[in-house]
């Protein structure tokens, strides 16, 4: 046999002997030492159950932080819980077992100790493993928070589709800022937050961010709201580098909505770190405001919403749903919808007086109506503090004192005044200042009134956009403000006076404002040194004014009664030498008002509808007058002559709808208006066309607002929208050769233009245009041309106009003669062929 061979056989044999004794003596060990085993795996146990418990500390701190807990910290925990509640009794159950005696109790079990030491050596092991396995670097982590869910929401029908079309522009790549706008207490903030709620559970969006900007914006807070919604932890403390560091974050999210809630005035959302626009057209920005023009003119939103007050259904079902069941007994139902109304349709207020009556007893619910009636400085509760406080927080921000003099005017006036009143008004007590003429006075209350309306405290009238309107809640707010230092005394529509206020508070008055109320009689003085406006709306034609009333009052600037009865006036109004509005509308004047001539500061007069025959020559002393209004007063057959041309400062002009016949007698020529240089309004009814002077209408061409109606049988329009601010109405019965070649000049800045009977015309425009004329046009009106063939000459262009009616044009053939069609065919199968670029209306009578 090969040495070789035998002797590396010899060595196998005698490692792997080696290696069965090695082998056999730990297993003689774990029979022998098995307890020391068993220590090993309860000290090691030990040790886990101290690391796992020094974890979970951690992890309530952590919990306690709102951190998520770290999957892989999580995972551990739950081995190691596992581990220990199934190894420890597994190791309990051998320690039983290894203490049995086998050979009838007489030797030790060796399998049994063997086993423990084995699994005690294998799980201790397992321990080791998980301790070094315990090397966390923190147990948490913040995560983004998840958007609060809110219940309270109430869907209103009426704002379903305002919902849906903010939704809709959220969804549009090409809208990057959106503004939802409305008056306090009408529901932004409710309806935005149900928007995020919305996107949150269609995820729509990666992130959305809700944060409340408030009157007073701080952006070092803003920018953290923001952080803290994405997860991010601001460490820095210039706002630049914070800026910078918010940006960043923003740009990682590929969509996000950012909804800032409560804007007051421009926020540079570049200063806080938003990006938007170009810069990330994955950020949506969508805006909450009372102010309109902060949306669209300081943040530049594309699109717009504007939240109104519910109707009257949906206002009474959300407050049967606040109050409880209660309001439907038979008792309290009559003033339970008193109370609703007095809520002005408002969410807020709604609900916050509802719920302060909910299942109240009648007695509770007829003060809170009392309490409602009255300005809320008044109240003994405060059912409507926060609406009341919220619309006076709007009232405060607004720009200038004159701005809010205006709203308050405005709210004691409320929708029983038309605009052009209140302008009156508002330049005679001085609040419209830095204006050179009425026009200029008009624009700057016409842009007072539009941030009023932005700001939610003023609305256009819903029944006449010639008046304006206040919300009730808006109202009283105004009062109790106008009210403070017994500045103000208002009686409104059916309020019954009973007392006067005392001498000192009327002391104190600055304006007196009576609409409608039912009023006794007034008093022989009113002791009102500081009274600057006294105006009296009376439906009581047996309500006098007593010859001394405004003997202590001789500072008034405005005075406005409307339908009073004079017998004469009152001698103590010949006192007011400060008085720079009277307005005698709708009243009995009496035959002598000469009186008036007197008021040598005089700015405007207005007579409107009122009951007067002449217009006497003392007028004429009113030196200063700038505005004369006697439109409707249906009797008034004279103005006395040389009256108008002393009136050299007059700007406007309003004699529509009277029976002056001009010219004739001792009244004023149609002439003298030609001598007003600063003339620039004019509202007049020619009865006679033959009246009007040679080179009367060429001398009118410096008017910027004209209605001029030239015939008998125009009628003046009783309720004129005045939609169009150029109006030129021609009834003739002769050919036009005979008018004054003015007429071409003043149609090329005409709006609106009436045509009757054009005698011998068979083109109805051609003495009346050239290429430069009607090129203003919005509405055209002919009727009454027996003669007519043809509308215009050739493809004249009408590039504003809006509305055509032809009327009893039995002759019309087409609307120009080089498109005449088949003159069998009816008017309807003519097609238009001049262009009509702004067309909404075409209609035809009587046209064969």
């Amino acid at each position: 046999m090969d040495p070789i061979a035998v002797g590396g056989a010899a060595r196998i044999s005698s490692e792997a002997a080696k290696g069965i004794f090695q082998e056999a003596k730990r297993h003689i060990r774990y029979a022998i030492f098995y307890q020391r085993y068993v220590k090993n795996f309860e000290d090691k146990l030990q040790k886990l159950i101290e690391k796992r418990s020094s974890v979970q500390q951690d992890i309530v701190v952590a919990e306690r932080n709102v951190e998520k807990i770290k999957p892989d910290v999580q995972g551990w925990c739950d081995r190691v819980d596992k581990v220990i509640a199934e190894e420890e009794d597994k190791v309990k159950d051998l320690q039983l077992k290894a203490k049995n005696k086998c050979f009838f109790g007489v030797c030790p079990s060796i399998k049994s100790r063997y086993r423990l030491s084995s699994k005690a050596e294998e799980d201790a092991t397992t321990f080791d493993d998980l301790i070094k396995e315990c090397q966390f670097n923190g147990v948490g982590y913040r995560d983004v928070p998840e958007a609060t869910v809110h219940t309270d929401f109430e869907t209103f029908k009426s704002r379903e589709k305002l919902f849906s079309d903010i939704m809709e522009s959220l969804k549009d790549s090409t809208t990057t800022m959106i503004g939802v706008y409305g008056m306090a207490g009408v529901g932004k903030t409710s309806l935005v937050k149900e928007v995020e709620k919305q996107l949150q559970e269609v995820k729509l969006f990666n992130s959305v961010v809700m944060v409340i900007v408030s009157r007073s914006p701080e952006v070092l807070i803003i920018q953290d709201q923001i952080a803290e919604s994405l997860g991010l932890k601001l460490e820095e403390n210039t706002l630049a580098v914070r800026a910078r560091r918010l940006c960043e974050r923003l740009m990682k999210e590929k969509n996000v909505v950012i909804i800032l809630d409560d804007v007051w005035k421009k926020l540079d959302l570049e200063e806080v770190g938003i990006p938007f626009g170009s810069q990330h057209k994955g950020c949506k920005i969508l805006l909450t405001s009372r102010n309109k023009n902060v949306l669209c003119n300081e943040m530049d939103a594309t699109e717009t919403y504007s939240v109104g007050d519910l109707d009257d259904t949906e206002a009474w079902e959300f407050f049967k749903k606040m109050a409880g069941d209660c309001v439907e007994s038979a008792d309290l139902r009559p003033t339970a919808i008193e109370v609703a109304n007095k809520c002005a349709r408002l969410p807020l207020a709604i609900a916050t007086v509802a719920r302060a009556l909910r299942n109240k007893n009648l007695f509770i619910w007829r003060d809170a109506l009392r309490q409602l009636q009255r300005p809320y400085s008044e109240n003994s509760s405060e059912i409507s503090a926060e609406v009341s406080s919220a619309i006076e927080l709007s009232f405060n921000h607004l720009l200038n004192n004159d701005l809010k003099q205006t709203f308050l005017l405005c709210s004691l006036l409320r929708r029983n005044t038309r605009t052009e009143d209140l302008l009156r008004y508002a330049i005679g007590l001085g609040l419209i200042k830095g204006v050179n003429s009425l026009k200029e006075a008009r624009d700057s209350l016409l842009t007072m009134m539009n941030i009023l309306k932005e700001s939610c405290l003023l609305r256009d009238s819903p029944t006449n956009e010639q008046f304006f309107d206040v919300h009730d809640l808006t109202y009283f707010v105004a009062k109790s403000i106008a009210s403070r230092d017994n500045e103000v005394f208002v009686l409104k529509e059916d309020d019954v006076l009973t007392d006067w206020p005392n001498e000192e508070s009327m002391k104190k008055c600055n304006k007196i404002c009576l609409q409608y109320p039912s009023i006794n009689r007034l008093p022989n003085q009113l002791n009102c040194p500081q009274l600057f406006l006294f105006l009296l709306l009376s439906k009581d034609r047996s309500l006098t004014l007593p010859a001394d009333l405004f003997k202590e009052a001789t500072n008034l600037k405005v005075l406005a009664l409307t339908g009073m009865h004079f017998s004469s006036f009152p001698s103590s109004i010949g006192l007011l030498n400060s008085l720079s509005t009277l307005c005698l509308d709708q009243c009995k004047l009496g035959d002598d008002i000469t009186i008036i001539g007197g008021l040598k500061s005089l700015e405007s007069l207005s007579l409107l509808k009122s009951d007067i025959r002449i217009l006497p020559k003392e007028i004429g002393q009113l030196v200063k007058l700038k505005l004369l209004d006697v439109s409707w007063c249906a009797k008034l057959t004279t103005i006395s002559d040389g009256v108008l041309s002393s009136l050299t400062r007059l700007e406007e002009l309003y004699v529509g709808g009277t029976s002056i016949q001009w010219g004739q007698s001792s009244t004023a020529s149609l002439a003298e208006l030609n001598t007003l240089s600063r003339l620039s309004t004019l509202e007049v009814q020619i009865l006679d066309a033959l009246a009007a002077p040679q080179d009367f209408f060429q001398e009118l061409q410096k008017l910027e607002r004209y209605k001029i109606f030239i015939g008998k049988e125009w009628e003046w329009e009783r309720f004129d929208n005045y939609q169009y601010s150029r109006t030129l109405k021609l009834r003739l019965s002769t050919s036009l050769d005979d008018l004054d070649l003015g007429i071409k000049k003043l149609l090329k800045k005409t709006e609106d233009l009436h045509l009757d009977e054009l005698k011998g015309l068979k083109i109805a425009l051609q003495e009346l245009t050239d290429e430069e004329s009607l090129l203003h046009l919005k509405n055209l009106h002919i009727q009454n041309g027996l003669d007519v063939e043809y509308i215009i000459n050739d493809e004249n262009e009408f590039p504003q106009l809006q509305s055509l009616t032809l009327q009893s044009l039995p002759k019309l053939i087409s609307f120009c003669p080089q498109h005449e069609t088949d003159a069998t065919s009816s008017l309807s199968q003519h097609e238009l062929h001049f262009s009509v670029k702004r067309y909404r209306s075409l209609t035809w009578r009587s046209c064969s």
